[in-house]
């Protein structure tokens, strides 16, 4: 008989609760299995950290690592050869490309493919059909050839024979060939074997050379550190950098095997290295933009080293600009007219370095100014170079109006007609009148230029030469903000500002806004729509940066928001400087600092006084800026067509300070803007002059539509 009395320690197999015994008619419900799961869930994680190390671990083993690199060498080369003799029997790559450019929306592009891919299969077409024919004829031809090579040989034979009085020479030629014949076949014989023994390992040996060119292996498994990263953004790290940016739809498409199109390949570009890269669909450059920090942790830079943009004319494509490691921590080179040098309002003057190195200079016919930023972050750096500039130049009028008390400008005060500092009412009201009186002034200037007729558009070098009622006039509001958000004064202060900005253009009439506080209490938005230079150096968040720079300025990429106050100090992200979309610039520092006795402001301060007080140099200013335009269009003279790197040469031996260093992409980027970059033709790169000439026009005609349309 069973016993089926369930004993206190039976438990079910791998719990710890006792058994309950099951009463007659009844049935014992199911053990939950949550609890089980539950408990399970540890030794889970456990088994995967394991798996996990054991992977790691794996990886890091150097006889692991040297298989799999070179199977995947050997792997990776074979696929790569068998690609291209497919792309080169077939018209797949044809394919490839009409697809890529229907993608683009370039249907002439694509129409271009689709017509090679055509002509590509008539040829093949018409080399099989000879093939084909060759075989047919191929034994006919055989035959008539040995017979004609007998036939030549016999008659070789017998002249030798004849002249020799020798019959049995009528068969040497025929034994001679014959005999070659052998030792061919022979010496094939003794190579065949282990050339045929050897042709495999050839083949291997050569596709694990491609491999290994191609560096087809798993990032881990290559040599040196499995995380080293290369400090050279080519086009393989790029792509290791966007892969790594946690981006599902853009790790989706890598994973299905999305090919780049590189619109520009990666090329250097003074300071850094510049590419464009067509992303793959439902990935905008935005999503790029939002991930710049770890974009820049990728490429081993400081996130001010890189800049994600989309290109205006180039909708879905990254242009990505990489900064050099360390470029903005070295010093700027000193200020062109430290010790010497004159200057003309009309052409500029120098106030900063790009980031490629480049000379930055500062407008001011035509132009006005917004600098803004945190305290500390460099805006009087730029201010000064601006005005230092400015005085240099023996017509220039210049005034500032600090509505704070600062020092900034003291050193400054000799050559200024007017210095105002300080927050009180009265300063307020002082920076006010000015205002009202510029606004008199650019009407009276307005009708001055009317009755000269209609061939003074603007003022001119010369106008302001002969009237000193038309001399320059440069004027900074400092702490503008004061004035703007002042109770009693801001109303009229953003009216009239407004109304001089919008007409002081064509007059000579610069204006320079500084603010630590740029926001839209601060800066009434229509001031900063009229603002034709803007500077931001480093700012707390986007509304700063976006009251600075203009709206959508952030999202689109261009923000000073990275920027880090106290260590990236004279740096700014600047828009309006040059035809691009913005400028990272490095601004010059003319050192004061009396503690330490240095003072590089007063002695430029006495020599412009010099020139003032002289009136010498007003005609001919030393300091020319240069304008790659017009200096491409000389260095063409009277040629139709001159090679690129010709007019590199010329354009350095003209000018080698800001020449001396240009290569095709510097070239490239100063004409594209005008439409007359170099292109080319019968195989190499040409400038065309009319192209140049053209765009010279051009700019001339877009100059006096600007001042005819105030």
């Amino acid at each position: 008989m069973t016993d089926t009395t369930a004993r206190p320690t039976d438990t079910p197999p791998g719990t710890g609760v006792p058994a309950v015994p099951e009463q007659p008619g009844t049935r014992t419900p199911p053990v939950p299995a949550t609890p089980l799961i539950a408990k399970d869930k540890p030794r889970r994680r456990v088994r995967i950290d394991h798996l996990r190390r054991v992977v790691v671990e794996t990886r890091a083993n150097p006889t692991y690592r040297f298989t799999i690199r070179h199977s995947a060498y050997l792997v990776g080369g074979t696929r790569i050869l068998t690609r291209r003799a497919w792309d080169a029997r077939t018209t797949a790559r044809h394919e490839r490309f009409m697809r890529a450019a229907e993608a683009a929306g370039q249907e002439d592009v694509a129409r271009d493919w689709e017509q090679r891919a055509y002509i590509y299969r008539q040829s093949r077409h018409r080399r099989r059909m000879e093939l084909l024919q060759f075989a047919i004829n191929a034994p006919k031809a055989i035959a008539m050839g040995t017979v004609g090579g007998a036939g030549i040989l016999l008659m070789l034979g017998i002249m030798l024979a004849w002249a020799n009085r020798d019959a049995h020479d009528v068969l040497v030629p025929l034994q001679a060939v014959i005999g070659l014949v052998g030792w061919v076949a022979f010496l094939a014989g003794v190579i065949w074997d282990p050339l045929l023994t050897a042709l495999p390992f050839l083949a291997l040996a050569g596709a694990w050379a491609v491999g290994r060119h191609r560096q087809a292996a798993p990032a881990w498994a290559l040599h040196g550190d499995p995380e080293q990263r290369d400090v050279v953004p080519d086009e393989g790290a790029i792509l290791r950098a966007l892969g790594n940016l946690g981006i599902a739809p853009l790790n989706k498409a890598i994973k299905d095997g999305w090919q780049p199109r590189w619109v520009q390949p990666t090329t250097r570009s003074g300071n850094g290295w510049h590419t464009q890269l067509q992303l793959p669909l439902g990935v905008p450059v935005e999503m790029i933009i939002g991930k710049k920090g770890v974009l820049a942790h990728n490429l081993l830079r400081k996130p001010v080293e890189v800049w994600p943009t989309e290109p205006p004319k180039l909708p879905g494509t990254l242009d990505l600009w990489v900064a050099d490691q360390g470029s903005l921590s070295g010093p700027v080179p000193p200020w062109p007219l430290l010790t010497e040098g004159t200057t003309d309002y009309f052409k500029g003057v120098p106030v900063a370095v790009s980031q490629r190195g480049e000379p930055i200079i500062g407008k001011l016919m035509a132009a006005n100014y917004m600098v803004g930023g945190i305290m500390g972050s460099g805006k009087s750096s730029l201010v000064i170079a601006l005005l230092l500039g400015a005085i240099l130049d023996p017509l220039v009028i210049v005034e500032a109006y600090v509505m704070a008390y600062n020092t900034d400008y003291d050193p400054l005060r000799p050559r200024l007609r007017k210095l105002v500092k300080g927050d009180d009412d009265e300063d307020i009201e002082a920076a006010l009148r000015a205002l009202r009186n510029l606004r008199d002034e650019v009407t009276l200037r307005g009708k001055l230029l009317e009755e000269l007729g209609e061939g003074a558009t603007k003022v001119t070098r010369e106008l302001a030469l002969k009237d000193p009622r038309m001399r320059p006039k440069v004027v900074v509001f400092d702490e503008c903000h004061e004035l703007f958000m002042h109770k009693e004064y801001g109303k009229e202060a953003a009216e009239l500002a407004i109304k001089v900005m919008k007409k002081a253009r064509k007059t000579a009439i610069t204006l320079i806004w500084v603010t630590v506080s740029p926001t839209a209490d601060s800066l009434p938005r229509d001031v900063t729509r009229n603002t034709s230079h803007r500077v931001a150096f480093a700012v707390g968040d986007h509304v700063a940066n976006d009251g600075l720079l203009g709206s959508g300025r952030h999202k689109a990429g261009v923000t000073a928001t990275t920027l880090i106050p106290g260590e990236d100090v004279g740096t700014a992200v600047t828009v309006g400087f040059s035809s691009k979309p913005f400028e990272v610039v490095r601004s010059h520092y003319v050192a004061r600092d009396p503690d330490k006795g240095v003072d590089e402001v007063t002695p430029v301060v006495e020599r412009a006084m010099g020139l003032y007080e002289g009136g010498a140099a007003v005609e001919e200013p030393t300091f020319q800026p240069a304008d790659p335009l017009a200096d491409v269009a000389a260095v063409l003279g009277d040629e139709a067509r001159v090679l690129a790197q010709e007019v590199l040469h010329r354009l350095a031996a003209r000018n080698p300070d800001a020449y001396g260093t240009w290569g095709p992409t510097d070239l490239k980027r100063a004409l594209e803007p005008f439409g007359a970059e170099q292109y080319k033709s019968n195989g190499v790169m040409v400038v065309a002059r009319d192209r140049v000439q053209d765009a010279v026009l051009e700019r001339l005609a877009e100059d006096v539509d600007d001042f005819d349309d105030e």
